[in-house]
C-alpha cells in the first residue's frame, strides 16, 4: 500500500509495518503550528493506522518515537489511546523511546503503527465499471483543527476497510492526484471532482475508496457531506 513494509512470517501470515512523524508542530515556542500533543501524537497515528489497515492488516502493536521531552510523555500516549479507542483497540501495547539527552527547540513526534495479515493480497487494477471517490477534504497545518468537521473520521475509514468490496487509500502531502496514480500504478488523462487535487492531506485527512457501483448509496449513506465523487479518464 501506500507507506507499509510487508515482512513475512511462517503459516502464510505477514506483518505490516506503518509509520508517520511530524516535526514542528506541538507546544514549543518555534513550533510552526501550535496545538497540544495529544492532537499531535492522535493524528500520527491515525495516519500510520490507516495506512497499515488499508494494507488488510490488523494493528497489534504501536511504537511512540518522543522527541518533545520527557514531561510530555502521558500527553503523546493520551493522543495515541485516542486513536485507539476510536478503533475499538484499547486492550494493544504502546512501547517507544524518550530523547531526554537533548532539548529541542520544536517538537518531532513518530509513530509506528505494526499489523498482521495473510499473505497474498491483490494488487488493484482500475476496471472501467469501478466507481471512485474521495472521503473528507485535504486540510494540513492549523486547517485540520479549525475545519476539523471536514476531516475523514477514523472510525468511518476503519468501517469500509474491514469490508473486501472495497479498496481504500490514504491521502498524504502529495495531494489527491499523487496518491490516484499510486493507487492504481498509472496516471489518468483526466480527473474530474469538486476538491483540489493538488494539494496536501496532510495527516491523511481524506482518503480514495474504489467500490462497485452498486455499493455507492451506501457508501454515500456512510459519508453524507464528506463524499466527493471523482471521474477518471485513461
Amino acid at each position: 500500500m501506500r507507506n507499509v513494509v510487508t515482512v513475512p512470517l511462517h503459516e502464510g501470515e505477514c506483518l505490516v509495518i506503518a509509520s508517520d512523524n511530524s516535526g514542528g508542530v506541538g507546544v514549543k515556542e518555534w513550533d510552526q503550528v501550535q496545538v497540544s500533543y495529544c492532537t499531535v501524537s492522535y493524528y500520527s497515528f491515525r495516519v500510520a493506522v490507516m495506512d497499515c489497515l488499508a494494507a488488510g492488516a490488523q494493528p497489534v502493536s504501536i511504537v511512540l518515537h518522543n522527541f518533545c521531552g520527557d514531561e510530555y510523555w502521558d500527553e503523546l500516549v493520551s493522543g495515541v489511546k485516542k486513536g485507539l479507542a476510536e478503533l475499538n483497540l484499547t486492550h494493544l501495547s504502546i512501547t517507544g523511546s524518550t530523547e531526554s539527552n537533548f532539548t529541542m527547540k520544536q517538537s518531532a513526534v513518530g509513530v509506528v503503527v505494526i499489523g498482521r495479515k495473510a499473505v497474498a493480497t491483490q494488487e488493484l487494477s482500475f476496471q472501467r465499471n469501478m466507481k471512485v471517490a474521495v472521503i473528507g477534504r485535504p486540510l494540513v497545518g492549523k486547517e485540520v483543527v479549525i475545519r476539523e468537521s471536514e476531516v475523514a473520521p477514523l472510525e468511518l475509514f476503519n468501517k469500509l476497510a474491514n469490508q473486501k468490496e472495497y479498496h481504500l487509500w490514504p491521502v498524504g502531502s502529495k495531494g489527491i492526484r499523487y496518491e490516484l496514480s499510486r493507487m492504481f500504478k498509472k496516471n489518468f488523462q483526466e480527473v474530474i471532482t469538486d476538491i483540489d487535487l493538488e494539494v496536501s492531506a496532510g495527516p491523511a485527512t481524506c482518503f480514495i475508496i474504489a467500490y462497485p457501483e452498486k455499493k455507492e448509496s451506501i457508501i454515500k449513506g456512510y459519508s453524507k457531506e464528506l463524499f466527493h465523487p471523482i471521474n477518471l479518464s485513461e
